[in-house]
């Protein structure tokens, strides 16, 4: 499958009848990270370059903004982002989307229930909920508030701030930004248009043209965020969870939790004195390696399976296994406040990597959705969680026809929604509230991954089964 063209196998890819297992699946990938390594051991895949017919691509957001409009693709083919995958990965959208669901289950199903959707920081998208947030802001004198650029990642483009004059500052640059970037195009467009159209046409359509740079010829958008100003502490420490969810549809919903996950910690002890200081603040490994300090042997990571271990210890298995229950229905939540404006396609997967923060109160709060979460492996360590990770997601894509549909777990991937809750097998229903979520999650017990694929998963193709 590539732009514009058919996915059809030719020559040694000829269609097989209908019932019969393909041996070989040509797959393209815009990464050189983890995924390449996982894509490139996987038996009977073959990589294809530049404009060649694949089967499987996994590719980044840019590639898709680009040509997944201009794309056919049969039935067999699979691509790793949704179309319009932003609705929940883009920080203002993201609230946009939670802020409209909550109101939508205050009106069908109450207060009590649009409370469950109470798990994101107070949030206005600026600049056009300035006034709102100016507002928001006077109310609370002396609080931290955030700023977030809404399509960066990696900590870049991020401030905290406690006074006014800050924000105003920032809006003043980003009006003269904005009117100077119009008055140049005017001109530009003005003295150059036969010109220069030609080569812009060519870089966006050849994508040396990166978002960031498309970017420049558009106001920047931020978010400005309440901080929380009271995170859980870890040898004085704050930290955030990287979580996975796989969701394979979204109508019906399926996702997929991942049982491994890590705490990313700051490499500064945590202190509001010094709120300009990103290594007290963001946890960003990014961010986190370029501190003087920072010990790349040690890292900065946390497996999750560590994390609730010392969570339970420190506060009992009843409060730990609420926790872990509180952040799953941030998981659902979350994607049922984008289930009916994704566009749904049965091509598309997505893999997300959710930040979780928690308070010193054990409440957890959403951060952030990341629709591209970091494959590049910080330690070895990290190197095989983020292999398993991959290799379990292409289990459950299962382009070779290797599952039967049925399963609650494949790997570390445990079922989470199937068109609503997923349980345990062994959970009587009858003894469950109404209130219960779904209990079919593992989020940092132990994943015996290896025992259970040989279980459940048919040989490749080709393979005999030992």
């Amino acid at each position: 499958m590539s732009k514009s063209k058919t996915s059809g196998y030719k020559g040694p890819y000829q269609k097989r009848k209908e019932g019969e297992l393909r041996s070989i699946f040509r797959y393209k990938c815009g990464l050189t990270n983890t995924i390449q390594d996982v894509l490139r051991q996987r038996p009977g895949w073959v990589e294809v370059k530049d404009d060649g017919e694949w089967d499987f691509n996994w590719c980044d957001v840019g590639w898709l903004r680009e040509n997944y409009d201009h794309s056919y693709m049969e039935e067999h083919v699979r691509i790793c982002h949704f179309r319009n995958h932003y609705e929940l990965t883009r920080k203002n959208l993201m609230v946009k989307n939670l802020k409209r669901y909550r109101k939508s289950l205050e009106r069908e199903s109450g207060r009590l229930e649009a409370a469950k959707c109470d798990f994101f920081p107070r949030t206005f998208e600026l600049p056009s909920e300035y006034h709102l947030f100016v507002e928001e802001f006077k109310r609370s004198p002396g609080s931290t508030w955030i700023m977030k650029p809404v399509a960066r990642s990696q900590g870049k483009g991020i401030f905290l701030f406690r006074k006014l004059k800050d924000i105003m500052d920032w809006k003043k640059r980003t009006t003269l930004y904005s009117s100077n970037i119009t008055q140049s195009l005017k001109s530009i467009s003005n003295l150059l248009a036969n010109e220069l159209e030609p080569l812009v046409s060519k870089a966006d359509q050849d994508g040396t043209r990166s978002e960031e740079q498309r970017d420049e010829t558009q106001v920047e958008s931020y978010v400005a965020q309440r901080y929380i100003e009271n995170p859980y502490l870890i040898s004085g420490r704050k930290f955030d969870l990287r979580v996975y969810v796989l969701v394979t549809s979204y109508i019906p919903l399926k996702a997929w939790l991942y049982r491994d996950g890590f705490a990313r910690f700051s490499s500064t002890r945590f202190s509001l004195n010094s709120i300009d200081d990103h290594y007290v603040h963001l946890t960003n490994v990014a961010v986190q390696k370029t501190a003087p300090d920072y010990d790349p042997e040690k890292g900065c990571k946390w497996e999750i399976q560590k994390l609730r271990r010392y969570l339970t210890a420190k506060h009992g298995s009843d409060t730990i296994e609420s926790l872990f229950k509180e952040i799953d229905n941030i998981f659902v939540r979350s994607l049922q406040s984008v289930q009916k404006v994704i566009i749904n396609d049965k091509h598309c997967f997505e893999l997300y990597g959710y930040d979780i923060l928690l308070d010193q109160d054990l409440k957890p709060w959403l951060i952030e959705v990341n629709a591209s979460p970091s494959l590049t492996a910080s330690s070895q360590e990290d190197y095989e969680m983020k292999c398993r990770l991959l290799e379990d997601t292409l289990h459950i894509v299962d382009m070779e026809g290797r599952l039967t549909g049925r399963e609650k777990r494949v790997g570390g991937f445990d079922l989470m929604w199937n068109d609503g809750p997923v349980y345990r097998d062994d959970v009587n229903l009858e003894t469950l509230g109404l209130s219960c979520f779904p209990a079919n999650t593992h989020l940092g017990c132990i994943n015996d991954r290896d025992k259970q694929l040989r279980h459940i998963l048919k040989p490749f193709p080709g393979q005999k089964k030992t």
